[in-house]
């Protein structure tokens, strides 16, 4: 055998002055004592190792915790986005139609186009010696939904063709594709006058917070019928038609009144849409808030104007002080006008609530009075200042002294 060479003189001091391992490991007979005769053997203090221990566990159980926190949470947001998927699939739709999926911003696929639309009941009576056409609108079933919840708002609005100086609408009613309205609206019209019309009724999806969807319509021709006896039809709704009545905008705006302290607060929010009256397309709006007592002129205020715009943002809130017996008495007006230096000043739009009022006004005046002290904001679409004359019929001034209606 060859010899193996011994180790340098430095090395054997080194070997010679560290202790056996087997001496550290069977100190105190216990295989346990092996790592503190280890540490026993290291020159330093106990303290550092134990606080670098210490910090050790800590940090490690610190990324525990964030790895068993972020799994939590992605199970979370998987779970979530299943079951959201889930209910697009399986969104119930009236009749035989099925759940089409379309993406945001691509509109109406083909097929969901030609669904149909549902059915609507109206009638038609026209007493000649009163001059005087009486459009009911019964019930409507199996309409389309117009909901991500497979349901519908529905209300109906009829008016008039060509002369459109008169808009009528039934409440709304909630969550439902078969709707019973039976409501009746009368329209003073001449026999020649008559029959040169279109009746148009019109079925709507309301939403308080935005544009109301358009279900279906059926457009009468007046002329065509035979007025000998009162008709009453079922008639597949169309798909609405090329000729919309003029678009004047809407407007957003809230309302709240507080009986004890007999205040009502209307703040206008914003406009859009509104119909352009200066020769560069632009407009100077600013909005009308007028109370009517008693369909007398009673009190008004109005907001700033906003310059070369269509889509003006106000946030302006006006205060009235009016007592819980007037309330029930009161009409307000909402007019938008185009301000002009040069020129008088006339209104593009006007909307009027209170409980003369019909469909959607009356719905909100109604849900302000049901929650006294609570703001309640909704969008509504502008008529034309001759619609609401018509149907508000304002008398200019209101009587003083004794005469005083309260």
């Amino acid at each position: 055998m060859i010899p193996l060479p011994s180790l340098p003189p430095f090395l054997k001091e080194a070997q010679d002055s560290l202790p056996s391992l087997n001496s550290i490991f069977t100190k105190n007979g216990t295989a346990g004592n092996f790592f503190h005769g280890l540490v026993d053997t290291i020159p330093l203090t106990p303290w550092p190792i134990k606080l670098g221990a210490g910090l050790t566990v800590v940090l490690v159980l610190g990324l525990l915790v964030c790895v068993c926190i972020y799994c939590c949470k992605s199970r979370r947001r998987k779970r979530r986005k299943k079951k959201q998927d889930k209910q697009v699939q399986l969104a119930p739709l009236s009749g035989q139609t099925s759940a089409t999926l379309v993406q945001p911003g691509a509109g109406w696929t083909s097929s969901a186009k030609n669904q149909p639309r549902g059915k609507l009941l109206y009638s038609l009576e026209f007493n000649a010696a009163l001059s005087q056409l009486t459009v009911g609108v019964k019930q409507a079933c199996n309409l389309k939904a117009m909901d991500i919840g497979g349901s519908s708002d529905p209300y109906v609005k009829v008016y008039l063709l060509p002369d459109n100086t008169k808009t009528c609408e039934t409440k709304v009613l909630k969550n439902r594709l078969d709707a019973v309205f039976n409501e009746h609206f009368e329209f003073q019209v001449s026999k020649a006058t008559l029959l040169k019309s279109t009746a148009v009724l019109q079925v709507f999806d309301f939403d308080r917070f935005s544009k109301h969807d358009m279900i279906g319509e059926l457009r009468v021709n007046l002329g065509q019928v035979d007025w000998n006896h009162v008709i009453e039809e079922w008639r597949e709704l169309q798909e609405p038609s090329a000729m919309e009545e003029e678009n004047l905008g809407e407007i957003c705006f809230s309302l709240r009144f507080v009986p004890t302290s007999s205040k009502l607060t209307v703040v206008i929010l914003e406009a859009k849409n509104l119909k352009s009256t200066d020769l560069d397309g632009r407009s100077d709006p600013y909005v009308k808030v007028q109370l009517a007592l008693d369909r007398r002129k009673w009190k008004k205020k109005k907001t700033t104007v906003k310059n070369n715009t269509l889509n003006p943002y106000y946030n302006e809130a006006f205060t009235f002080k009016v007592t819980f017996e007037q309330i029930r008495r009161v009409n307000l007006v909402i007019s938008v006008w185009d301000h002009d230096p040069l020129t008088p000043n006339d209104p593009t739009g006007k909307i009027f609530l209170g409980n003369d009022a019909a469909g959607n006004q009356l719905r909100h005046w109604a849900d302000m009075l049901s929650n006294p002290r609570r703001p309640v904001a909704q969008w509504h679409t502008l008529l034309s200042p001759q619609q609401v004359n018509a149907s508000l019929t304002l008398k200019k001034k209101i009587p003083l002294g004794k005469k005083l209606p309260f």
